[in-house]
């Protein structure tokens, strides 16, 4: 099956200021996020791309233009609106050291399948939206690229935790475990059997996610590992 990478967006004008920025309009990437969004490109530089996926916010958008304008044939990014930043409601635009004080926070953080921001969404129904978004995704682009595509979705902080709680196979109550800082990249293989989490937050080279040759993946009775879902026992080579 093909790999996911899953880009945060640069650090934006809101992730400076300490604010929850949520869906609020022209939250733009600052200095250091456009640094990165630059650095981007030569971090993929050996990995090719099948797809750009983007949250329609303006902050991931920005964060693939400079990835995409060394990348012409790959044209705009598509966008879904399921890989959007979570609906914070009443929470949106407020210091984060503000929201700290809230009754809700302790709940976000420890329990957060039973978080519901006021005038928002469920922490709930941002995973199950997200996860959808991610998997129904992957299996159009194998059926379209092959199983040894790679594609790659900017999108927002609590959205990639959804996702990796999901691969991981983690109750999403466990979902506040993970960390994933600005223009970091993780990558997900799905098999049928079993997501492999292959990148978490990753900052430096990526070109070992670019495609290995069937041979040095061996899995099960000849076949490829991600053609038959099982893990290299004793780990994997690292080879190309």
């Amino acid at each position: 099956m093909p790999t996911l990478l899953l880009v945060r967006h640069g650090r934006s004008t809101a992730n400076s200021a300490g604010v929850l920025a949520g869906w609020t309009p022209g939250v733009d990437l600052d200095e250091t996020g456009r640094a990165q969004a630059e650095a981007l490109v030569g971090r993929l530089a050996q990995v090719p791309l099948a797809l750009a996926l983007s949250s329609p916010l303006e902050r991931c958008r920005q964060t693939l233009a400079p990835l995409l304008a060394a990348r012409p044939e790959l044209g705009e990014p598509t966008v879904d609106e399921r890989l959007g930043e979570c609906h914070y409601g009443e929470w949106t635009g407020r210091p984060l050291a503000e929201l700290a004080k809230e009754p809700l926070w302790r709940t976000v953080q420890d329990h957060a399948s039973a978080a519901a921001f006021p005038g928002g969404e469920t922490l709930r129904g941002l995973s199950h939206r997200t996860v959808a978004a991610a998997r129904e995704w992957d299996e159009k682009i194998a059926a379209e690229h092959g199983p040894d595509a790679v594609w790659i979705a900017c999108t927002h902080g609590d959205v990639i935790k959804a996702i990796v709680a999901d691969a991981l196979g983690l109750h999403l109550d466990h979902f506040q475990r993970i960390s994933v800082d600005p223009c970091t990249v993780t990558a997900i293989r799905y098999t049928p059997l079993r997501p492999f989490l292959l990148r978490l937050g990753d900052t430096g080279e990526l070109g070992g996610l670019r495609p290995k040759s069937a041979e040095h993946r061996p899995g099960a009775a000849g076949t490829s590992t991600a053609d038959s879902g099982d893990a290299v026992v004793g780990g994997s080579t690292g080879m190309d």
